[in-house]
């Protein structure tokens, strides 16, 4: 779909948001100063220092709204001693003040009051220093007609009146579009979440209902089954036994995973996840079904992270299961290696009894990859020479931004 293009209007007025408008508006303020000191020839260091003192401030009015107040004096100060540099101090004046009313120096009114009252006070002062021409005499106050010299006041409190309102209009304008998008991204951000929960709830409807059935069936066979068949041998009744166990150990992950699911918020689990504590109960369970596994333990465990605790157990779990899956009868052998910065594991097989080899096409490697990566661990898996299957982790012994893990007292 073609991007389309907004109108040149409104790019136009995004051009006082730029980074690099101050100072270029600020260097064609000055280019009409220097102008009018050409045209007038005008060599007063008064009306030189006043003018780039109204001119230099508003290249930093954005970052720095204080200048832009020091702008305005500086332009108004230029006007009272001589006021050649009618359009320059005009500029000059006009901007600072806008700029120190979208900054929000001081309240609209004050800002307003405050500049009336520097009209006023320029205006007196020309009449004090003679800029109207009166015949050589300063003009009475209060006499008739004198009103008509505080027409220079009247309009320049008209013009900082507009300015300030103008400017005050334009920031009103910038924090309710402010304030919009910022509703609009928590409107996303609250779909995306109701959307989240949604889809999490539909999963653990899935697996409560289809799979945690499935599981729950399996249990009550097998543990039937002891019991309904005549002359079952011992060992037979123990097998039955060992997959009633693992289908109800099975059927309680699933539960907990349920509960993770149908949390609406981020919270943990309020059951336990296992660790490597419960390492001699999967290693038991996977000897119950006919299994064959040795454990190795070196070093000293280190203070780790729930999440490593959680990755290392499960990579363990999934290791065996593919060893009884792809090679029934192979001996393994789990060998965990502790150091201060990581936890290595490490399960090798032999060759199985039968002709089935272990295969990494399945999910169950990559998903053990990829659980090991996201915590800025490594994970390898390839066949041995003699026809077993290694593999290998290496995970940090905390993970970034988790919590650290306190072993169980016992």
């Amino acid at each position: 779909m073609p991007r389309l293009r907004r109108p040149a209007i409104l790019r136009l007025t995004d051009m006082p948001r730029r980074p690099w408008y101050p100072a270029v508006s600020a260097g064609a303020i000055a280019a009409v100063a220097v102008a009018e000191i050409t045209a007038g020839r005008l060599t007063s260091l008064t009306v030189l220092v006043t003018a780039a003192g109204a001119v230099v401030p508003l290249v930093w009015r954005h970052r720095r709204p204080w200048l832009a107040v020091c702008a305005t004096a500086a332009a108004l100060l230029n006007f009272l001693f001589r006021p050649e540099l009618l359009l320059s101090t005009g500029l000059a004046g006009v901007t600072g003040l806008y700029a120190a009313a979208r900054g929000r120096v001081l309240p609209p009114i004050v800002l307003t009051a405050c500049g009336i009252a520097a009209a006023v006070l320029v205006n007196l002062g020309h009449i004090a220093l003679g800029a109207y021409d009166l015949g050589g005499t300063r003009p009475a106050l209060g006499a008739d007609g004198s009103l008509s010299y505080f027409a220079e006041s009247l309009l320049l409190a008209c013009a900082i009146t507009a300015t300030v309102a103008l400017a005050d209009a334009a920031r009103s304008r910038e924090e309710y579009r402010r304030e919009r998008e910022s509703a609009q991204r928590q409107l996303v951000v609250m779909e995306r979440r109701e959307a989240a929960v949604a889809e999490r709830a539909l999963i653990a409807r899935e697996l409560h209902d289809i799979v945690a059935h499935a599981v729950s069936v399996i249990a009550v066979q097998a543990e039937t089954l002891t019991y309904t068949i005549p002359n079952l041998s011992v060992d037979a009744r123990d097998g039955f036994q060992s997959i009633a166990g693992s289908a109800r150990v099975s059927l309680a992950e699933l539960r907990g995973l349920v509960d993770i699911l149908r949390q609406e918020d981020d919270a943990a689990a309020t059951s336990p996840q296992p660790t490597l504590e419960d390492l001699t109960s999967l290693l038991e369970a996977h000897r119950a079904v006919g299994g064959m596994v040795d454990l190795l333990v070196t070093g000293s465990r280190p203070h780790t992270t729930a999440a490593v605790e959680l990755a290392a157990y499960r990579i363990i779990q999934e290791t065996l299961t593919n060893v009884r899956r792809h090679a029934p009868g192979a001996h393994a052998t789990c060998r965990i290696d502790y150091t201060p910065q990581h936890i290595r594991v490490h399960v090798a097989n032999t060759a199985p009894a039968s002709p089935a080899r272990p295969s990494g096409s399945g999910y169950g490697l990559h998903g053990m990859h990829e659980r090991a990566v996201l915590l800025g661990g490594r994970l390898d898996w390839r066949p041995t020479p003699d026809g077993g299957f290694t593999v290998t982790a290496l995970l940090p012994a905390t993970a970034p931004g988790a919590t650290v893990f306190t072993p169980r007292p016992g």
